[in-house]
This record gives C-alpha cells, sequence and structure tokens, in this order.
C-alpha cells in the first residue's frame, strides 16, 4: 500500500515553455490523464504570454497555471528575480520536474538553494539544432546538473546528451506512453474519417505529425511526396501540426504544383483517427528524443518510414524502417511506396505496442508511486 508523509494531493510542479500540442507536452498530458488526481496533482509553469493549446484541459483537471518571462540572455537577472518571487509565494512544491531541458536550469539552482528535496530534469531531445542559443544552452546544460536530485529521459541517447555518459547510467527512462486503445485501428473509424477528408478508398495517403520547425523538415518532405506522385498521381499527404515555418510549406507546395494534394491539417485533436486514415507515415527528422508520433503510428498499425537519426526506442514493431538522409528524395518515395504493398493486421499492433512498455495505465501508476515514495 502507498502512503506519503504529505498531504494528498502531492502537487507536482512542471516546467515548461508553452503548452502547445508538441512531443513533450503530449507525453505529460497523456500521464496527466491518467494518474489518479486525488493523489497526485501537476501544475505548470509556462514562458508565454499566450494561451497554450492544453491550458484549458489543464484547468479541467484541476491544474493551476503560472506565467513567467520568457528566457532571454538580456533579462537573466531579472529571470532570477522573478523565480525568487515565485518560490517566496509558493513554498508549497516539494517537486519540481522540468520538462524544458536545459531552459530549467535557473529554476533548479534556486530550487537547490531552497532546500526543496526533488528536482527532475526530463530529457526530451538526443540533440539540439546549431544556432546562435547553441552556446547558451549549452552552457546551461553543464551548470544545471550539479542541482538536479534526478534524471528522467525517453531514451538513453536523451539522457546521454543532456547528462553526460556518467550520469545518464543514473537516469529514469520513462517511456512516452500513450492510451493504446485510443490508437486501437477500426475499419469503420477509418472509413469514416476518410470520407470527412473527401479521401477515396483507394488514395494512398500519406502523413506525418510534427510542428513545422526546421528539424521536421518539411521541406525534404515535400521534395519526397513530389517524387511519389510521379508513381502514384493520385496521392494525398496529411500534414498535422502549425509552426513557424507553415507559410513557408505552403508556399513551396504551391510552388511545385503540389498544393490541391497537400493538405495542412493544422493542430488537431483527432490525431488517432487522422492516424487510421493513413496509410504510412513519413518521419524524416533532423533529430529527435524519441518521436511520439511514431509510437502513435505503429499502435494504429501503420508502417513509419524514418530518418536513421531518431534513436532505436522508437523500433517497438517491425512496422518502421529507417532510412538515411542522405539518401534522395526519390528513395524516400519508393521506401514509401514499399511499405504500403505489405499486408499487416493492423488491429493486433495496439496490443503489440502496449507489450512493449508503451501503454499510460501501467506507466501512470509507476510516476504515480515515484512521486509519492520520493518525498
Amino acid at each position: 500500500m502507498r502512503e506519503s508523509k504529505e498531504k494528498l494531493p502531492i502537487r507536482v510542479l512542471m516546467l515548461f515553455t508553452i503548452l502547445n500540442r508538441g512531443g513533450a507536452e503530449t507525453m505529460v498530458m497523456n500521464y496527466y490523464r491518467a494518474i489518479d488526481r486525488s493523489k497526485v496533482q501537476f501544475d505548470f509553469v509556462v514562458h508565454r504570454e499566450e494561451e497554450g493549446d492544453y491550458e484549458e484541459e489543464i484547468r479541467s483537471l484541476g491544474g493551476k497555471i503560472y506565467r513567467m518571462m520568457p528566457l532571454r540572455p538580456h533579462t537573466f537577472g531579472k529571470y532570477e528575480k522573478q523565480i525568487s518571487s515565485f518560490f517566496d509565494a509558493h513554498p508549497e512544491y516539494r517537486i519540481i520536474h522540468g520538462q524544458c531541458s536545459e531552459s530549467g536550469y535557473f529554476f533548479y539552482k534556486e530550487a537547490s538553494r531552497r532546500g526543496i528535496p526533488v528536482i527532475i530534469a526530463h530529457a526530451h531531445n538526443s540533440h539540439v539544432k546549431f544556432d546562435l542559443k547553441w552556446i547558451v544552452r549549452t552552457w546551461m546544460k553543464h551548470q544545471m546538473r550539479p542541482y538536479l536530485t534526478h534524471y528522467f529521459a525517453c531514451g538513453e541517447e536523451a539522457a546521454e546528451w543532456l547528462f553526460g555518459k556518467q550520469l545518464a547510467k543514473n537516469a529514469i527512462i520513462l517511456k512516452n506512453a500513450i492510451n493504446t486503445l485510443q490508437y486501437k485501428f477500426d475499419e469503420q473509424l477509418r472509413e469514416k474519417k476518410r470520407k470527412e477528408l473527401r479521401l477515396a478508398s483507394s488514395t494512398l495517403t500519406i502523413c506525418h505529425i510534427g510542428r513545422f520547425d526546421k528539424v521536421k523538415n518539411h521541406s525534404f518532405i515535400l521534395d519526397i511526396f513530389e517524387k511519389l506522385l510521379k508513381k502514384s498521381p493520385d496521392a494525398h499527404l496529411l500534414l498535422i501540426g502549425d509552426g513557424n515555418l507553415r507559410k513557408l510549406t505552403e508556399n513551396k507546395a504551391k510552388e511545385k504544383g503540389i498544393l490541391a494534394q497537400v493538405r495542412f491539417l493544422g493542430v488537431r485533436r483527432d490525431v488517432n483517427e487522422l492516424l487510421q486514415a493513413a496509410d504510412v507515415m513519413v518521419f524524416p527528422s533532423l533529430f529527435e528524443g524519441l518521436g511520439i508520433a511514431v509510437v502513435e503510428a505503429q499502435c494504429t498499425g501503420m508502417p513509419c518510414i524514418i530518418s536513421d537519426i531518431i534513436p532505436n526506442e522508437v523500433m517497438i514493431t517491425e512496422l518502421v524502417e529507417k532510412v538515411s538522409l542522405y539518401e534522395s528524395a526519390s528513395t524516400w518515395a519508393e521506401k514509401l511506396i514499399a511499405a504500403t504493398t505489405r499486408t499487416f493486421d493492423r488491429p493486433a499492433y495496439a496490443e503489440k505496442v502496449a507489450s512493449a512498455g508503451y501503454d499510460i495505465k501501467s506507466n501512470s501508476r509507476w510516476l504515480e508511486d515515484f512521486y509519492l515514495n520520493v518525498l
């Protein structure tokens, strides 16, 4: 029987940049919905003024949301004072769980100074893009480590990147678990969704889930799809998500003359249904911590053609095939077409994904126990 000296529910403070439908945010929300909230409750710190996609749901589940200023190098001093004021006003938090990797450095530092007993950083990426922020992020990554009490990661590569090889040996790998029943393939649901999308039953449908950001490689996805149309001229591409590069991607599709067959679906609440409507996933990311969208796709029994840079942990079934980013768009197109010629028992894969340890029910019970016992 689980016991805790803390007054229930224990309130865990999650650190995020913004609560949109990204991979880390979706993972935490999966756990939040499944965990026993009479025992463990999540509250959130965000660093944007605009409302995030998940905020309304969080409030309905009993969570609190606190807003901090964006983290900028020229305002570090002001930001540190804001964190200090936050902890002055909220001494009740005994568990800090940072979901923004090294960007939580100042929170970890102040929490440690105040003797907060549980300070967790959670690694969600195995790499970051090299840009002007890289030097600062690398500095924070190294500086934060002494202030942490626990190291969480979605996979071994992500753990090594954020914590270094030595500390990564002590990292807790928390699966990017999903509600496998929600993603279980249903032929009637597939037909219904394809009718909504005005897709004929014979139309080859490729999908991708991800924010419109350089690391997701949407430009290359369009190159691949253009080549694919030469062999399958009636095919359609579903792009699920939003982001800074969406307009640029739309313009490129228009320039290529393929815009009519590329669906920009935006941020959606029915991702599980859209995946069942599609035939194959393309996922040529430049880097990923894991790639939760690939886990979701496998749960629906859909083959996935992904970049070879993505960690092997995501290959939980035989549905996934890796292809080098150095291969041509034509090769990627051929792989996508070939994947759809194979026959899969799509409903069977929900159980396979669950058996591989990715079902949210058992994982949420583990996390609940961790929070209750760690204090």
